[in-house]
């Protein structure tokens, strides 16, 4: 498979060994400043640029008919074009929020547990979510999607809000920068007398750029707009 890298910091770095531990090339590396490039010869594309450059990244891939795949976070006001831009140009396209394998089974668990809790209001959820200091969103993606599935799923709450919140209905998200942090992930639901926690703690970059190659292995003669549960058959 000949892939585009679109973004190459330390998770495109990542991407590219595993792609190639995998038996494929690596055809086009494009950094931060770089606009002119001819995505045409790849068979597929793997975003993980900067939030500013995302959307056009994807849209020059769907306008060329690569299928793409972005872990880029920071850009989902534009996610709603991206998914109509992919079904008019009938292409393939695979937006997620973390591509870690283990992440979106946490996904899942999360969801299960928010459906289990929502008949016990006197537990309140709270979330915290820790990266590296170069992360330059806040709340990660990651933390996004996980209030989002509680919210799906526990008829107590309706919104979600960084940092501290006077809103019964609303779910805090604490985000720290640490230098060297991967990701960490925490749900808490809390009442009087216990605790109960949900956590996901990610050892180093591995598992988020292997769920991107294999997303990408996955989409290649596809049609449609999907998700890592599409690709794990969740």
């Amino acid at each position: 498979m000949k892939i585009a890298l679109l973004g190459y910091g330390r998770m495109g770095q990542t991407i590219e060994k595993i792609a190639i531990s995998r038996g494929h090339d690596v055809i086009l590396k494009i950094d931060k400043d770089d606009k002119d490039y001819d995505i045409t010869e790849a068979d597929v594309a793997i975003d993980f640029s900067l939030p500013t450059a995302a959307f056009g990244n994807i849209t020059n891939c769907l306008y060329n008919g690569v299928p793409v795949v972005s872990g880029t976070t920071g850009w989902l006001e534009h996610y709603d074009e991206a998914v109509a831009l992919c079904n008019k140009k009938k292409g393939a396209f695979i937006y997620a929020s973390n591509f870690s394998l283990g992440v979106n089974i946490f996904f899942e668990l999360n969801k299960t547990l928010a459906k289990m809790m929502s008949n016990l209001s006197q537990y309140q959820v709270t979330m915290e979510e820790i990266h590296h200091i170069k992360k330059l969103d806040a709340p990660s993606g990651t933390a996004i999607t996980l209030a989002e599935g509680v919210i799906e799923n526990n008829k107590n709450y309706d919104a979600w809000e960084l940092d501290n919140t006077d809103k019964e209905t609303t779910i805090p998200i604490a985000a720290k920068r640490i230098e060297d942090v991967p990701g960490t992930h925490s749900v808490n639901y809390k009442s009087e007398v216990d605790s109960i926690n949900i956590e996901h703690i990610a050892h180093n970059r591995q598992g988020f750029a292997l769920g991107a190659v294999v997303a990408a292995e996955w989409l290649v003669g596809k049609t449609g707009v999907f998700s890592m549960k599409d690709v794990l058959y969740l």
